[in-house]
């Protein structure tokens, strides 16, 4: 019964243009849980019982504010439906969580780690390796990525159907991303899968998001740049922070090559405004060097 109303629940929202991923997994996460206890309608304990599971304040706070939407939604319909309170776990304030710069010998160590996933000799360790490559050369967002058919790559480089603001756009790729990727694809024919998805499983299937959000975390756990769970630590989508702020590096002191090169970088990732790459952008020890000299130079009246 709760697994019904989530589905419709969640089948709305996406109708109304909203991806709901997240909330999706959450909800019936919460519905598979509240169900073996013989529930059919939402109880506040119950709520309260699964939120308290999560590991961080934060997290239980998440679970507890979704499932409360969604029982809101429901009490309309069968007042049975209990609301959590939404104070239950304390107020959370928001703030900023500072992504992480991989540097290129982290970057090489994830790469490393990946390549020797198990079971050796099979697609896996080729599938994640070249997945996090190729996030890491593009900056392409990992839901992105995992849409990619066989069909999206051309010679051009990668078409980016239908993204986040309902926009495609090509992606160039370098040419030894390009070398990259055709290993892969190789490799991925010998499979025999009617699959079109680029990336896939030992068994031929599409790549979970969940999943190789779990497979990262383990990954970056295995090489020390992370603790457990519920510690704070780098993030999957910190390897496109990671792209935008190496790229502006390459640009030096000048603030015409800035300029022309956030045009491009915030095309190239596809966002609908630059304002919105700006929120991409962190301070690098080169970057500071760079905007050091900058400020020297105008300190002693000269054009940077």
């Amino acid at each position: 019964m709760l697994m019904e109303d989530v589905s419709r629940y969640v089948d709305l929202h996406r109708a109304l243009g909203f991806k709901y991923r997240v909330q999706n997994g959450l909800l019936r996460n919460f519905a598979a849980f509240a169900e073996a206890q013989g529930d059919e309608t939402v109880f506040t304990q119950r709520v309260l019982e699964w939120a308290g599971q999560a590991p961080s304040p934060a997290q239980r706070r998440n679970r507890l504010l979704t499932v409360r939407r969604f029982a809101c939604a429901m009490q309309a319909e069968d007042d049975r439906h209990q609301i959590p309170p939404s104070g239950a776990f304390g107020q959370v304030g928001f703030k900023r969580r500072t992504p992480h710069i991989f540097s290129p010998e982290e970057i090489a160590a994830i790469l490393t780690a990946a390549a020797q996933l198990t079971p050796e000799g099979s697609i896996r360790p080729a599938t994640y390796a070249t997945l996090f490559a190729l996030l890491v050369a593009t900056g392409l967002r990992s839901s992105e990525a995992l849409a990619l058919t066989l069909e999206d790559i051309s010679e051009d480089g990668l078409i980016i159907q239908d993204t986040k603001f309902r926009k495609s756009r090509l992606v160039p790729l370098h040419e030894t991303t390009i070398r990259g990727l055709e290993r892969y694809l190789r490799l991925r024919s010998q499979l025999g899968t009617t699959a079109t998805a680029v990336f896939v499983s030992i068994k031929g299937t599409a790549l979970c998001y969940s999943t190789v959000v779990t497979v990262f975390l383990r990954l970056i756990r295995h090489i020390g740049l992370r603790l457990g769970p519920g510690h704070p630590g780098p993030h999957l989508h910190d390897l496109r922070h990671t792209f935008a702020a190496r790229s502006l590096e390459q640009c030096g002191s000048d603030p015409q090559a800035i300029k022309r090169h956030m045009s491009a970088l915030s095309t190239y990732l596809g966002h609908a405004h630059v304002s919105d790459t700006y929120w991409y952008l962190h301070t690098t020890p080169m970057l500071m060097s760079q905007i050091a000299r900058v400020a020297e130079a105008l300190h002693e009246g000269a054009q940077p």
